[in-house]
């Protein structure tokens, strides 16, 4: 069966079209209903009129990317039982619809996380960066975050402090919006960038975790989970976690998807194929690179869906993005873990569904003609169909040789 070749699509209002995917040999579209409100529900009629126009391309919607966890979801609050029931109801519909495998991810507030879009490499390509520093001193400096300071290294805030003082206000007020609301706004963020006051918005979404640590949010992690999976695995759904991006605490709060023994906590609250990971090596590669082939062999069984990506590491927990076989993962090894697990299923009869795994080229380089069009951070047009092609070339070597 091998991987399905799928693209991330965030609807009607992508620079980039199903045409232009169609083309370039993409099986599957990755979408949500970008249009709905977090928290509310989805409906049959909605779904369809997303999958009718994706199937109209010669496509399919192979997978839900992301059907959103709200925060009083995340925080457990006084609002939960009607959030919860509009996610299982959100749940029904898209499995009436036959879509089944659906995102999510358990980050408080803050999705993923970059503090340049635009990283010029020495080649001409663009790429997105991550400078710790950078985003304490945005932290600490910029959004004033109180007790900021007292959550990172001592010599991290004192970088930070340096590269503050070397910032104009113009640098740092493009800082904080790119952070809180260019990288979220397209893919459902707390803030929407029309708010006047986005800096204090965005602390009072923080402020609601006080009080909530690692064992909390892991207990309300828990509690969703055992709402939701049975609910998923009646309508014929896989549910696949997101990793934290990037996999460590930021902002004071904390990050439970983020490790080997996360990966397997969360698939022990409820015993079901239902209940999953989308494993991606983007993320999960910055904290380490060295056990990802740990985790395929710990919780291979329950992975549904790929984000194969590769960075490059730097000192002080910095990193940036780098295409797709090229970096700090082992991308052939990977691969190849990731076939094999797939055989085991076919050999053992799965059902379809728990067999397939949809891969998609996660972010990509800006090259070539991306420079004269548009699109959303990290989702460039010709720089994805360089990893596509590249992960469909050692996909293919890769089966041969099995």
């Amino acid at each position: 069966m091998a991987f399905e070749k799928t693209m991330r699509w965030f609807g009607d209002k992508d620079p980039i079209k199903l045409s232009d995917l169609r083309q370039i040999g993409v099986e599957g579209i990755v979408t949500a209903l970008h249009h709905i409100p977090n928290g509310e529900v989805w409906t049959v009629d909605e779904i369809m009129k997303v999958k009718n126009k994706i199937e109209a391309h010669g496509m399919r919607w192979s997978v839900v990317e992301s059907l959103p966890v709200s925060e009083g979801i995340k925080i457990h609050s006084d609002d939960y039982p009607r959030l919860i029931a509009n996610y299982q109801e959100s749940l029904r519909n898209l499995g009436r619809c036959g879509i089944d495998i659906v995102v999510y991810n358990f980050m408080p507030v803050l999705d993923w996380v970059r503090t340049d879009l635009h990283y010029k490499l020495e080649s001409g390509v663009e790429v997105m960066y991550f400078d710790f520093p950078t985003f304490v001193a945005f932290d600490a400096f910029v959004l004033k975050r109180p007790g900021a300071e007292n959550d990172y290294p001592a010599e991290i805030v004192a970088k930070a402090r340096e590269v503050y003082k070397n910032m104009s206000e113009e640098e740092a007020e493009r800082l904080a919006y790119n952070i809180i609301v260019v990288t979220q706004g397209f893919i459902d963020g707390v803030v929407d960038g029309s708010t006047p006051d986005y800096k204090k918005v965005f602390l009072s979404y923080i402020d609601r975790y006080k009080g909530i640590g690692r064992d909390q949010l892991r207990a309300n992690l828990s509690r969703f989970l055992k709402d939701v999976v049975p609910v998923a695995e009646e309508y014929g759904i896989n549910m696949a976690v997101h990793p934290d991006d990037p996999p460590f605490p930021v902002l004071g709060l904390p990050r439970i998807v983020s490790t080997k023994e996360d990966l397997e906590w969360i698939i022990s609250q409820v015993d079901s194929v239902s209940n999953g990971i989308n494993f991606c090596t983007g993320s999960l590669s910055v904290r380490s690179n060295d056990y990802i082939l740990d985790m395929i062999k710990s919780v291979g069984h329950r992975i549904h869906f790929l984000h194969l990506r590769n960075n490059v590491l730097l000192p002080n927990g910095c990193f940036h993005e780098y295409g797709h076989i090229e970096g700090c993962v082992d991308m052939y090894e990977v691969a190849k873990a990731l076939l094999i697990e797939q055989r085991r299923r076919i050999r053992e009869g799965l059902k379809d569904k728990d067999i397939r795994m949809p891969v998609r080229p996660d972010h990509g380089v800006k090259m070539l003609d991306d420079y004269t069009r548009e699109a959303n951070p990290g989702y460039p047009l010709i720089g994805r169909l360089k990893g596509l092609a590249e992960l469909a070339g050692l996909e293919m070597g890769i089966e041969r040789s099995l």
